[in-house]
């Protein structure tokens, strides 16, 4: 069986953030015995991953690196109309990716001690971020 959502995450501002407690809370009493979460964001500009969840500095060291990997201002870029932030957006999105799978088992979601769902922002303004959540079971 196969049953699928679409949630609107809050707009956040750019950065790494932990979206487990939103994810968790729109999935209550959706989930399966056993099965998969998958997890796809509708966006160009921002990303969707699974990593450390207990140290914060984690999260600004993303940042650092990627900013420092692609940066913003380059004159290399043609894509330049929404701003210097974009096309490094959609760079940075492509790089991390736009989907993970969770495994699901006793009705929860079974992700490592330390792991944790990352909204990855990468737009200076962006905008409220769409996810589609499928559970297969």
């Amino acid at each position: 069986m196969i049953k699928q959502k679409e949630i609107v995450l809050p707009r956040f501002r750019r950065g790494y953030h932990l979206i487990d407690y939103i994810i968790e809370e729109e999935l209550k009493g959706f989930l399966p015995e056993t099965g998969l979460l998958h997890i796809f964001i509708k966006h160009t500009s921002a990303a969707i991953t699974l990593n450390e969840n207990a140290d914060p500095s984690v999260r600004v060291d993303f940042e650092t690196i990627m900013n420092q990997l692609v940066p913003e201002g380059q004159n290399v870029y043609t894509h330049t109309t929404e701003g210097d932030d974009d096309m490094p957006a959609h760079i940075k999105a492509s790089l991390i990716g736009s989907s993970i799978t969770i495994p699901i088992t006793n009705g929860s979601l079974n992700k490592g001690m330390w792991q944790g769902i990352y909204l990855c922002e990468f737009r200076n303004f962006g905008s409220s971020r769409k996810l589609v959540l499928t559970v297969y079971s």
